[in-house]
């Protein structure tokens, strides 16, 4: 009778675990999916990439990992996605560059609208004007008021040219009437390690790459964009409060595949990460990292890209960035 509880109870473990396994369409994920990261390990965008790809792994059974693939204002990640076999195994981890890009790179070699398949939006987050500990300037006024006795010497890194912090950065001269000098790293953790060091001035951070070197009092924080302050950061004013209401620069963060991947593989994805959304531990993790949720279909994510995408044409305009 032992033996024979012992052989239902085995057969039992494999059948949920077979049906684990073939929980997406096809058995999907059945080898280990990459998830491309634009960016060089430890900024924002990776860390909220990896909580993705741990509760991914943990919802779906399967494997999914990281690649970081940064450089080229996040170009390069992108064209090797948007090349990839269209069968879920790689996938893109998409932010605000890929509504930007096409109105700031020459010859790019990939279409946002025709090369990807919107998955899912997963989390946006407000930008932070971040300052070294020996910059004078304690209020962002001070800062602009620094800025502009001292023309062409203050210097504020990103993560790249062309990424969303730079014209961040763009923007605020433009709206201040200040000149600065604009300093691209391959991500936003080399260009904030610079910035603790003392080797550039300031950075236009996204909250979930700065708030760690904030909170760790590192480096200072002296406005962040968005209708509201950060409930972390209860103590650092908005822009508008600050006195530059017309900045707003804020970031997202979204999984895309190749076009033409089978819908049944991004409806599957989506149905997971908005599970995944609804988890208070997801919640209170993006929370600590500056991030809000962000539900919703992959038809609602791709027309979100295209009106953001609008919205950024004009800033690059009006910045007059190209880039080869």
């Amino acid at each position: 009778m032992k033996v024979l509880h012992a052989a239902l109870a085995a057969a039992g473990i494999t059948l949920c675990a077979s049906h684990a396994l073939a929980a997406g369409p096809g058995g999907y994920p059945s080898r280990p999916v990459t998830i491309v990261v634009p960016f060089a390990p430890g900024g924002g965008s990776d860390n909220i990439a990896r909580l993705l790809a741990t509760r991914l792994t943990e919802r779906t059974k399967g494997t999914f990992i990281i690649e970081n693939k940064p450089g080229a204002g996040t170009n390069i990640g992108n064209e090797l996605v948007s090349r990839a076999t269209p069968d879920g195994q790689t996938l893109l981890f998409g932010q605000v560059t890929l509504s930007i890009n096409p109105y700031v790179y020459k010859g790019l070699r990939y279409s946002v609208q025709k090369d990807f398949a919107p998955i899912a939006q997963f989390a946006s987050s407000p930008t932070v004007l971040v300052v070294t500990n020996a910059m004078p300037a304690k209020t962002v006024q001070e800062f602009i008021g620094h800025a502009r006795a001292n023309p062409g010497k203050v210097n504020y890194g990103s993560g790249g040219a062309g990424t969303s912090v730079h014209l961040a950065g763009e923007l605020f001269e433009s709206l201040t009437a200040t000149q600065m000098v604009h300093i691209p790293y391959k991500g936003s953790a080399p260009a904030v390690t610079d910035l603790i060091g003392g080797q550039i001035q300031a950075i236009f951070d996204t909250a979930p790459s700065a708030l760690p070197h904030i909170a760790g009092g590192k480096v200072r924080a002296l406005a962040v964009t968005g209708s509201r302050r950060l409930p972390e950061l209860p103590n650092v004013p908005t822009f508008a409060e600050a006195g530059v209401p017309g900045f707003d620069a804020p970031a997202w963060y979204g999984l895309l595949a190749p076009a033409k991947t089978p819908a049944p593989i991004v409806q599957y994805l989506n149905a997971e990460i908005q599970e995944i959304l609804k988890e208070p531990a997801t919640q209170q993790r993006l929370a600590q990292l500056g991030a809000t949720p962000a539900p919703g279909t992959p038809e609602a994510f791709g027309a979100f890209i295209r009106a953001e995408s609008e919205r950024w044409s004009t800033v690059v305009r009006k910045a007059n960035v190209t880039l080869d």
